[in-house]
């Protein structure tokens, strides 16, 4: 009895002929390229679009437009046109869609003639490389675009090589021998072109990206998506792909095709008249008739949220070539397609290892998570509802209360951070100084008051936010270490949490724990958002375009209220002044505020979601779609703001010596403090979508800078004091007063140092009523301290003007209420 024969699962060369028909005859359905062109938005059926204009139908732009919707409509060779832009060299990657595939596919099934194409290229995609890549070759037509001046050398000897296949193909073809074949060149060295696969991204079973230690041995050869983020990314080098050599005796051109990352090169001719005459010619390297493709290396590391307790991250090479280099940059959080293969080692490691081998993944497709704002493509559904709320006039409110919604309170912090999201300007000089526009914020509070979910939240909603703590962060990890590349054995930089947050958010927890000889080296950061190293004979600066946030608990871990607020904070003033904002978050019991606490957090708890609000919450893709097109705008600021904030610095720096003198000094109010303001006030303009800041827009940035410290005034001096509602809307007009906020539009500096300080009435109702208290009380509190002679109303009842007399400035000073 015969055993039973095996045959071949698949017949390659049918798959060969499929891929060919596929190449020529694929079209796609018009749905879809619109789909793609407008953003989801499809034009309908009777030619009726948003944008289509009756006034159209006499200009040219009008007949070019309805021409170019026609031709839309019909379904395109989308594949035979990219071949055609190849062979014209216009282009030079080919991306093979397997979605396309597999409704080409289908189609076949339906024929009757089915082929699994997309499962056996899944299955042994490393194969199918090349028998996509001979199907090409067959199917690339003609180049309508003749070779010229313009064209690169590469270009120039692969057309003259392509050009002598085919006249020694017609030569053979005239033949009557068929045992003699013509000798061509390699068909490597006659393609212009990278081709790669892009997985299925819809179907029955769309790829699932994996995490790095799902990677296991049955996907070795399959083409698999993986998830993680960026830790290394090496530089870009030419890898040999066709090693070409001359031989110094028969004159005969050898070419040898180098298929994995070692290779030995030739050492005698293997031609046909070397071996008649043995002549044993000697070998030549030739550089130029080489064929060489850039080449990256990549590491990849697990997500944190992939990793189980107890084990550390694992890592994955992933080796880059052709027109997937440069696509990823360090600390990026990427989905890269592959095929995964093993590499085993060579040399002394071979001898070590054993039987062991190696594996990697060798690119084809690269998805890009948490885009630059730039990078962020507007989704017209999502901007269209916010775009209702923003016609309301709340949005600011609105878009606050959606940053940690599942947190209680804090609407001065959530507001500042957004702030802190959206961002100033930067402003680069003539002679090539340059501002910073970026926020930096350092939250200051006691244990328990969510400091670390805050920025958490901040870390998901930034398209590059890092996360660090201060004590699991040195010096060096934070901006650069130097270390050896293993590929090319040279000295590298490997940038720290600074330079991978550039251009976005860098978080750091657990501020107040840091070395100090760490800490300095944020300082150059803050400023002048660059690092600069000089180790190992490397001298260079970095790039560190990154807004700072940090948390940190008092001195004594909680705040200590018989010292100083400076004592409280313990920080050095060097770091204090450049931050722009210092918020004290201090836990003080309150049986109102614990109650709706315990409520929001039991809440919470018991039904995984933040409770119903008054007004509307925005998910976190909502707030970053309208943070990326706030930022597209570049507000200035005019000549009576900049009058105005002059004033209000001025004010500022006299309350500081005021303070110094009570020791309730909070921080210094330096040129910094002026510039933060500034920041602060475009940010408020670009949420408005505005190119221009206002009066109000300060007016608020003056607001959350003493908003910062009201929690330590609330706290001061409690003690036998009276807490009235008429005495806290005095403290709270008084705090406006001396910080300058709330004048009159046309108020003037010296009329307010003759006759006292003088405030608009509409808005210092507005922020007292928004404080909570009702009108009634704000209208008692005017007439009381209307009858002390503290203050008067004028101007019809629209101004309200404080008295300057001993008795005030000895109430202010020693902070005592007159009653």
């Amino acid at each position: 009895m015969a055993l039973l024969q095996y045959r071949a699962p698949v017949n390659y060369e049918d798959h060969q002929t499929a891929f060919e028909d596929f190449l020529q005859t694929f079209k796609t359905s018009p749905k879809d390229g619109l789909s793609g062109a407008l953003s989801d938005m499809n034009i309908d059926e009777d030619d009726f679009s948003d944008e289509y204009d009756f006034m159209d139908e006499d200009d040219e732009e009008g007949n070019a437009r309805r021409e170019a919707r026609s031709q839309a409509k019909v379904p395109k060779l989308k594949y035979k046109e990219l071949l055609q832009k190849v062979a014209d060299r216009y282009e030079e990657e080919i991306t093979i869609d397997l979605d396309d595939l597999a409704k080409y596919d289908q189609s076949l099934e339906e024929n009757g003639t089915p082929m699994n194409l997309v499962e056996s290229i899944e299955a042994n995609a490393k194969h199918y490389l090349d028998i996509f890549a001979k199907a090409i070759d067959v199917a690339m037509p003609d180049p309508t675009r003749e070779i010229n001046f313009k064209d690169d050398v590469l270009d120039v000897l692969m057309s003259q090589r392509t050009a002598r296949n085919n006249a020694l193909l017609r030569a053979a073809a005239e033949q009557t021998d068929p045992t003699i074949e013509p000798e061509l060149f390699p068909a490597e060295l006659t393609r212009r072109y990278t081709l790669n696969f892009k997985p299925r991204t819809r179907g029955d079973e769309p790829v699932k990206a994996l995490a790095v230690r799902q990677v296991r041995g049955e996907h070795l050869g399959h083409l698999i998506t993986v998830r993680g983020i960026t830790t290394r990314v090496s530089d870009v080098k030419p890898t040999v792909e066709v090693n070409a050599y001359t031989c110094d005796r028969c004159g005969c051109e050898i070419f040898q095709p180098v298929g994995s990352k070692t290779f030995g090169p030739l050492i005698e001719c293997p031609s046909q008249d070397c071996k008649t005459n043995q002549a044993k010619g000697q070998l030549h390297h030739s550089t130029r008739a080489s064929k060489f493709q850039p080449f990256q290396e990549v590491k990849i590391q697990e997500m944190a949220e992939q990793v189980p307790v107890g084990h550390i991250p694992r890592m994955l090479t992933v080796l880059c070539h052709g027109a997937l280099v440069r696509r990823i940059n360090p600390g990026d959080v990427v989905d890269i397609a592959g095929i995964f293969l093993p590499t085993p080692y060579t040399g002394f490691k071979a001898i070590r290892a054993g039987l062991l081998t190696d594996t990697y993944l060798e690119a084809q497709h690269v998805t890009q998570h948490k885009k630059a704002y730039e990078d962020l493509a507007i989704d017209n559904r999502v901007f269209k509802r916010i775009e209702q709320y923003r016609a309301s006039g709340h949005v600011y409110e609105y878009l606050a209360k959606s940053i940690a919604p599942e947190i209680y309170g804090h609407l001065d912090v959530k507001k500042a951070l957004l702030l802190l999201l959206v961002g100033g300007v930067t402003k680069e000089m003539g002679d090539g100084m340059r501002i910073r526009g970026d926020i930096n914020i350092c939250l200051m509070g006691d244990p328990g008051v969510a400091k670390s979910q805050l920025l958490k939240y901040i870390t998901k909603v930034a398209p590059r936010g890092v996360y660090t703590t201060g004590r699991g962060s040195s010096g060096v990890g934070l901006t650069a270490a130097v270390m050896k590349d293993p590929v090319t054995d040279e000295m590298i930089l490997e940038g720290g949490a600074l330079v991978l947050a550039d251009n976005g958010i860098c978080c750091i927890d657990e501020f107040d724990k840091m070395d100090d000889s760490d800490r300095t080296a944020i300082h150059e950061v803050m400023e002048q958002q660059t690092i600069s190293i000089s180790k190992a004979g490397i001298s260079t600066t970095l790039n560190a375009r990154t807004s700072i946030l940090a948390a940190a608990n008092p001195l004594y871990g909680r705040y200590n209220p018989r010292i100083s607020p400076v004592e409280n904070i313990n920080l050095p003033a060097a770091l204090l002044s450049r931050f722009d904002v210092l918020f004290l978050i201090l836990d003080t019991p309150t049986r109102d505020t614990d109650a709706l606490l315990a409520r929001h957090v039991t809440y919470v708890h018991m039904n995984n979601k933040h409770p119903d609000t008054d007004g509307v919450v925005f998910t976190p893709h909502e707030v970053r779609q309208y943070v990326a097109q706030a930022r597209t705008f570049r507000p200035i600021v005019p000549t009576a703001v900049s009058e105005y904030m002059v004033k209000a610095y001025v004010k500022m720096r006299e309350q500081q010596s005021r303070d110094e003198k009570n020791k309730k000094q909070f921080a210094h109010t330096s040129p910094r403090t002026l510039l933060g303001i500034l920041r602060l006030a475009q940010a408020l303009a670009r949420l408005r979508f505005s190119e221009e800041v206002v009066q109000d827009d300060v007016d608020e940035a003056l607001r959350l800078i003493e908003a910062s410290k009201e929690s330590l005034y609330q706290d001061q001096g409690n003690y036998g004091r009276d807490m009235s509602p008429s005495s806290r809307i005095y403290n709270l007009v008084r705090g406006l007063a001396e910080s300058g906020q709330c004048r009159p539009e046309d108020a003037d500096e010296d009329e307010d140092e003759a006759g006292g300080m003088e405030l608009s009435m509409r808005k210092v109702e507005e922020r007292v009523i928004a404080k909570g208290f009702t009108r009634d009380q704000w209208q008692t509190a005017v007439m009381e301290y209307t009858n002390l002679d503290i203050w008067q109303t004028a101007s019809n009842g629209t101004r309200l003007i404080f008295i300057v007399s001993e008795a005030a400035d000895l109430a202010r000073d020693a902070e005592y209420d007159m009653e």
